[in-house]
């Protein structure tokens, strides 16, 4: 005799005290698989009815994509336990460690382990850890720092040789994708920059740009995990270059950082601390960075204004960020570098905050500025997916014909690199061109298996 499945009343209660509705939970849940790179996870309100009742169990990663769905819908940290899957593995949330140096050779061998390389992989992103950099006593961990420095001498060419490196992965990322180098830049940073931090440095100057450099290595491998849709790995490599920075500069590379931070929950949809964070940044940086970088940071308080619906705020941003880039006079920050031409990284992100803000019209006109203002074949990933993102825009203008065009050139560039968000760009145009096809679109046929041809090769 089958015994009768029991009730997962831990789940049940949470959802009913705090009055959501199923269907929400659902919907949650997807968008949270989403995020974390599984991108065919199909939540329906069905299926949290099962888990409430007992008769299914969210499995790995499933249950943990349930906690933090449940955490964005009610503002609470939720753990395993509080909705009865205690039993399930778990990681622990990304932290600020007391010794970043420690934590980021320890986060790096976790890649090159086999028996640990899931834990990086499919670390779930938690945005409720946003609110750590807002917080973070960064001078008693400098202190915990300076007093462990020992073992070689560590001079400029040491520093510079980890910048030459950064340099030719950086472009190589932005070629071939996230994908490409992974494994090469995760055991460069572990066994040859994150060392010589260790080291002792021949003078103040050299150790300020010893951990800005190690710091802008972080931010790289955040940036592929990012590229790859591992946002849990994403986020505590951001984590990490974040208390780096602090370490060489407070006010501005720290700054820098705390827009990364910001960016991620952006681009994945989850803008609740994002205005802190930008505005926190603005805060630190005044006076202490060049006007370009300083309108590189006012645009992401931009884009933060608009996903929260902010449109006065908005508006204001996009305009200080304008001024800002007009004074070209101060060299651009190393660490603001990494964007490639600021003024297309400006009109981009100017696009993407009008698109939230309902301005389809501006936001062609910015896309095709930033599109102008990058060479395509140096910034072959980002042309390609602002390319993406303009034929969505053209697309919410009902200019259809246009919009093929447009995806018939982000997918000749999306060809050959390894990058989920290209991935996920590419089965977005297919299920597009299945409407397309319904109503007739000239070229939408054969633009779909294009698309199908290039997701197959990747």
């Amino acid at each position: 005799m089958t015994a009768s499945p029991q009730p997962n009343t831990a789940l049940q209660r949470f959802i009913s005290n705090h009055g959501l509705m199923l269907d929400v939970v659902a919907r949650s849940h997807c968008q949270q698989a989403t995020i974390n790179g599984d991108l065919d996870v199909r939540t329906t309100k069905s299926t949290v009815s099962n888990w409430c009742s007992g008769r299914r169990r969210p499995k790995g990663r499933t249950a943990e994509y349930l906690a933090e769905a449940l955490g964005s819908l009610t503002g609470l940290v939720v753990t395993l336990e509080d909705i009865g899957y205690g039993s399930e593995q778990t990681q622990e949330p990304p932290t600020l460690a007391p010794d970043p140096i420690a934590a980021t050779s320890d986060l790096g061998r976790a890649l090159m382990d086999t028996s640990r390389r899931n834990f990086l992989q499919q670390a779930v992103y938690v945005s409720a850890a946003l609110a750590l950099p807002l917080h973070y006593d960064h001078e008693a961990v400098a202190r915990t720092l300076r007093a462990r420095q020992a073992g070689a001498r560590i001079g400029r060419a040491e520093v510079a040789a980890v910048r030459q490196t950064i340099r030719a992965f950086r472009s190589a990322d932005e070629q071939l994708g996230g994908g490409h180098g992974l494994a090469a830049a995760t055991f460069y940073l572990t066994d040859a920059a994150t060392p010589i931090l260790r080291g002792r440095f021949s003078d103040e100057t050299v150790r300020t740009d010893a951990y800005n450099a190690v710091a802008e290595l972080a931010y790289l491998l955040a940036w592929k995990h990012h590229d790859l849709a591992q946002e849990g790995a994403a986020q505590r490599y951001y984590m990490l270059g974040y208390q780096l920075a602090t370490e060489a500069d407070y006010d501005g590379h720290s700054a820098w950082m705390l827009r990364a931070l910001a960016h991620q929950a952006l681009n994945l949809k989850k803008p609740d601390l994002t205005v802190d964070l930008a505005e926190e940044s603005l805060r630190r940086s005044a006076g202490h960075v060049d006007s370009q970088t300083r309108a590189l940071l006012l645009i992401t308080s931009a884009r933060a204004y608009g996903a929260t619906k902010q449109g006065t705020k908005a508006a204001a941003a996009l305009r200080a960020a304008e001024d800002a880039l007009s004074n070209t006079g101060d060299p651009v920050a190393d660490y603001a570098l990494a964007v490639g031409p600021v003024a297309a990284t400006i009109s981009s992100h100017t696009g993407k905050t009008l698109s939230e803000l309902g301005d389809h019209g501006g936001a062609e006109r910015h896309r095709r500025t930033a599109l102008a203002g990058r060479d395509p074949d140096e910034f072959r990933r980002i042309h390609a997916l602002t390319m993406s993102e303009l034929a969505g825009t053209l697309d919410k203008l009902g200019r259809m014909d246009e919009a093929v065009a447009a995806w018939n050139s982000s997918l000749d560039l999306m060809d050959g690199v390894s990058s989920a968000r290209n991935t996920a760009s590419i089965k977005s145009i297919g299920r597009t061109m299945a409407r397309y096809q319904a109503r007739g679109v000239r070229g939408s046929a054969a633009l779909s298996e294009k698309a199908r041809a290039v997701l197959l090769a990747a």
